[in-house]
């Protein structure tokens, strides 16, 4: 689950990083009242998305005078914010986050991950903050500096100094930045985080570290652990069909293409995706309905994958494990009937129960195209992807 930059702030703020002074508004006057309350002359402006690439998309603002405040608010609210990460459609601006200014002297990178082949936590650092850091590891892998964190001993003082001393921090600051890092460490174990992010983590001209933005991802599977963190989802940021399959316990994401994937398994799927690519074809949807499918989760999957326009075939393809194959059979021609679906559906059915699976879907009259094997199934939807639709 992704945060907005104001909440991943006020959790840095209990773990003892320092942030700017804030306040986070939903309306011009507010915003006003904030820049006032704050005091100064220059204020930022920061529109709440979740998405990276704010202010190359003009949703981070610098103005001077509460007149800028307001007019940059009024702008900002109410609209869609387009970024790199966005999409097309961008993402709605319904929250602003207004902060004073800050002298900066230079800008450092900062980051926490889990390192899945390590089975460890990743810290990075880098001297290049305030860049897209993707584009800084790809020019020069050496600029980002990383250190491994053993779960049984956690974060070691050691680990800070050496990567303190590579990004060029000196004297007090890296008693500093030890405190910090230590801190973040304790916010990314304690509350399940998947990612944490401060790009840039500033020296200011005094000296003084400062976390001027902030990235935050959740675990999903251990909200369960934190219900006061699971309030603070905003679902204007997420996408439709997603957060309604994750009602109903389906893996989804929107992909562009036309050809609909229902699939048993997030392995299996990624191989469907990779094998219509192969064939030509463009998959307009992750869908893993997860290997307990019930005939009505398929259905609610039938929903989704219609929701789409741009979808001219759908490919189902499952491995009959847990679940057997002719209750699989059972359930896809049951989410046919009721669903009413007019598209082309090819279905490959392997394991437990298969050819009883099978004869059914023959013996069910509707408009599904059987495959004998993964590459004929991805070959024949591809094809009728491609054909006019009825």
């Amino acid at each position: 689950m992704h945060l907005h930059e104001y909440q991943a702030k006020q959790l840095f703020a209990d773990y003892g990083v320092p942030v700017p002074q804030g306040r986070m508004v939903e309306s011009m006057q507010d915003a006003a009242a904030a820049a006032k309350a704050l005091g100064g002359e220059r204020w930022v402006v920061k529109a709440q998305v979740h998405a990276g690439g704010r202010g190359k998309g003009g949703g981070v603002k610098l103005v001077e005078g509460v007149e800028a405040v307001e007019k940059t608010a009024s702008a900002l609210l109410g609209s869609n914010l387009l970024t790199r990460q966005t999409g097309s459609q961008g993402l709605p601006v319904h929250r602003l986050l207004i902060e004073g200014t800050v002298e900066i002297e230079r800008e450092l990178y900062l980051g926490m991950l889990v390192d899945r082949a390590r089975e460890q936590v990743m810290v990075m650092a880098s001297a290049s903050g305030g860049m897209d850091i993707e584009e800084v590891a790809t020019r020069d892998p050496r600029a980002i500096l990383t250190e491994a964190v053993h779960p049984a001993v956690g974060l070691q003082a050691y680990q800070c100094r050496n990567l303190a001393f590579g990004v060029g921090l000196s004297g007090d600051q890296i008693k500093t930045f030890t405190r910090l890092l230590g801190g973040l460490y304790r916010l990314f174990e304690q509350q399940d985080a998947s990612l944490v992010e401060i790009n840039p983590l500033v020296v200011t001209a005094s000296g003084d570290l400062l976390a001027l933005d902030a990235k935050l991802e959740l675990d999903d599977n251990a909200l369960y652990r934190h219900p006061e963190l699971n309030d603070l989802r905003d679902p204007t940021q997420e996408d439709e069909k997603e957060r309604s399959a994750s009602e109903h316990g389906l893996n989804y994401i929107t992909l562009d293409g036309d050809i609909a994937c229902m699939v048993n398994g997030a392995g299996l799927a990624m191989a469907t995706m990779d094998l219509i690519k192969l064939h030509g074809g463009e998959p307009a949807n992750f869908l893993d309905v997860g290997g307990g499918a019930t005939a009505e989760r398929v259905a609610e999957a039938f929903k989704l994958i219609l929701a789409d326009t741009k979808v001219r075939a759908i490919l189902v393809n499952i491995f009959g494990g847990i679940v057997r194959c002719d209750l699989i059979a059972e359930g896809i021609i049951q989410a046919v009937q009721e669903v009413g679906v007019d598209l082309p559906v090819v279905v490959r059915l392997e394991g437990t129960n298969r050819d009883e699976g099978k004869a059914l879907l023959a013996a069910s009259g509707l408009r599904i195209i059987a495959a004998e094997g993964f590459t004929d199934a991805a070959g024949k939807v591809v094809q009728a992807s491609r054909e006019p639709v009825a």
